[in-house]
């Protein structure tokens, strides 16, 4: 995502960020969700972003989080983690949020994401921290 960037190179929400995108290689056989969430997970905190030589930020870097499980039924993608959930401020919540089903619903082609992590749904691991 880029931060403050008012919605200019992707989908506006949270603390006027932009979600936007990061093309990633994925490995001969390897499975799209769980390759695409390990990506993401981990990923660095600050990388550059295509557009305009923007600085993205990961919401995630800080969480300590493990790819167990995923599936889709052709509707829904249902992603299993576990593992600990570190926001670094009241606005990485939503960014959070939307990283982990933007990237979940992108690798398989999703209308709909259900994230669970230890067992709670993503809501709820992030309200109770």
């Amino acid at each position: 995502m880029l931060l403050d960037d008012g919605g200019k190179h992707g989908v506006r929400f949270g603390c006027n960020d932009s979600l936007v995108g990061f093309a990633q290689e994925s490995r001969a056989g390897e499975e799209p969700l769980a390759a695409a969430i390990g990506a993401l997970l981990n990923a660095p905190q600050q990388a550059v972003h295509s557009a305009g030589g923007a600085t993205a930020y990961n919401a995630l870097s800080e969480s300590r989080l493990k790819f167990l499980a995923g599936s889709f039924d052709g509707t829904t993608v249902t992603v299993y983690l576990t593992g600990v959930l570190r926001p670094g401020g009241t606005c990485d919540v939503p960014r959070m949020e939307a990283q982990l089903t933007q990237t979940a619903l992108a690798s398989v082609g999703a209308i709909r994401a259900e994230i669970y992590v230890n067992g709670r749904t993503l809501t709820e691991a992030l309200t109770l921290g």
